[in-house]
């Protein structure tokens, strides 16, 4: 396959973002967004996902951090869609089980051309340090949307927020992972009935 490379700016009123993803990476992660937990789960699905990936944004953050999490998930499906391109000879679906201490979570991907998001983490409270939780479903609305994917994330078992969460993005990068990767059975087809995705 050539390589699997996009970089994307978007830019609003809110936020300035810009993202640079290689399919085929080792798994590095350089990323600031102002927001230290999202920083974090993103190294989650850069490693987990053995994907090279970059993330510089700004935002109003003197508001609340929504826009700048969900503007980063959006401007990631983008570079998602860009790098993956017509999607021949790769795999499509991909999924994944990945524990942390007591939290269990499972990710389904589907990268269908159609976005779906069946989320399920629910926590016992709603702040991870200064993190609000909710901005979590936000960033994934946000990549399926733009993505164009199909993603059932569900927590299966679990207490500890932070572990819920942690697992849930490591579940996320490894599921994409496969997701992504090329079938040497597939001959450079397209995986689907339909011809295109």
């Amino acid at each position: 396959m050539s390589a699997r490379r996009a970089e994307v700016t978007r830019t609003t009123a809110e936020t300035d973002i810009r993202i640079t993803l290689e399919l085929d990476g080792t798994g590095q992660c350089d990323v600031a967004t102002g927001v230290p937990f999202l920083d974090h789960m993103l190294d989650q699905i850069a490693r987990h996902g053995a994907m090279d990936l970059m993330v510089r944004a700004e935002g109003d953050l003197e508001i609340d951090a929504h826009h700048t999490v969900e503007d980063v998930g959006i401007t990631l499906g983008q570079a998602l869609t860009q790098a993956v391109g017509d999607k021949r000879g790769i795999y499509r679906y991909g999924h994944a089980y990945c524990p942390l201490d007591e939290s269990l979570s499972r990710a389904v991907v589907d990268l269908s051309g159609r976005p779906g998001l069946e989320y399920h983490l629910v926590f016992a409270r709603g702040w991870i340090g200064d993190f609000d939780v909710d901005l979590l479903k936000e960033f994934f609305q946000g990549l399926v949307n733009h993505a164009a994917m199909t993603l059932h994330l569900d927590n299966l078992r679990g207490e500890n927020a932070h572990h819920i969460s942690e697992s849930a993005f490591k579940a996320f990068g490894r599921a994409l992972r496969f997701a992504v990767t090329e079938d040497p059975r597939a001959g450079g087809a397209v995986p689907s009935t339909k011809g295109s995705l």
